[in-house]
């Protein structure tokens, strides 16, 4: 797909994306939103995890965006789709959908790593931006937890009695928090109102609490603050 931008042609190569959702009223409105971006190609549209399982063998999708509850049993299917994959088809990005803000359910989609992994609310979906970050993000093998959910996340384990997380600060708990949604230095800096600089010395500190300070970069450290959050906790919404 080509688009012209300054005289220079631009050559998109689509991300394939298999979507999953048992309402066709959400599927068609999702189809509409992802039709607008130009490196994007929904490949299948599905109404629940079976035909979502045959479309993967069949459209071979880059990414597959699915809702988390969907028949046969509508509990969370999006979660057992993404397990799946993990085992047989690695390289597929998974964005799950749901509109709880649960935290076991981001632990359970994250029990075999944060590569390749997302998880929105269903309120973020009106935002084209957001649901195109997340699948870009897990196209190329990162990762998306939407921020109410990290917030959620992080104040849970911080009231647990034995947490590390009760070390920290409030302020380095707010740049946990955007680091664990897979944003740069940069990006904290201008969402908390911070210099880059008090960004790093916060990012230093978390990790020296968190023994986390062996971590070769940013990218990698991120990873490894998804997968602290998520190990060992039974972390429940009130």
């Amino acid at each position: 797909m080509c688009t012209r931008a300054g005289g220079i042609k631009v050559v998109y190569v689509p991300i394939r994306v298999a979507l999953a959702d048992d309402s066709l009223i959400v599927r068609e409105g999702i189809g509409q939103l992802l039709e607008q971006m130009p490196d994007v190609e929904v490949v299948a549209s599905c109404g629940d995890m079976g035909a979502l399982l045959t479309a993967v063998e069949r459209d071979e999708p880059d990414v597959v965006l699915t809702d988390i509850r969907m028949p046969p049993t509508k509990s969370d299917e999006g979660i057992r789709i993404a397990t799946t994959l993990h085992e047989s088809h690695p390289a597929i990005g998974v964005v799950v959908v749901s509109q709880y803000l649960e935290p076991s359910y981001v632990l359970a989609l994250l029990q075999w790593g944060s590569d390749r992994r997302a998880y929105l609310l269903k309120e973020r979906l009106s935002d084209r931006t957001q649901l195109a970050s997340a699948i870009r993000s897990v196209a190329e093998g990162g990762s998306m937890i939407d921020p109410k959910v990290v917030e959620a996340l992080v104040e849970a384990r911080a009231r647990a009695d034995s947490s590390p997380l009760a070390d920290l600060t409030p302020r380095e708990q707010d740049v946990l928090g955007e680091m664990a949604q897979g944003k740069s230095n940069a990006a904290i800096a201008e969402s908390l109102v911070l210099t880059k600089r008090a960004v790093e010395k916060h990012i230093n500190a978390i990790f020296l609490k968190l023994d986390l300070a062996g971590a070769d970069d940013v990218s990698k450290r991120v990873k490894a603050a998804l997968v602290f959050l998520a190990e060992n906790t039974g972390a429940q919404t009130n």
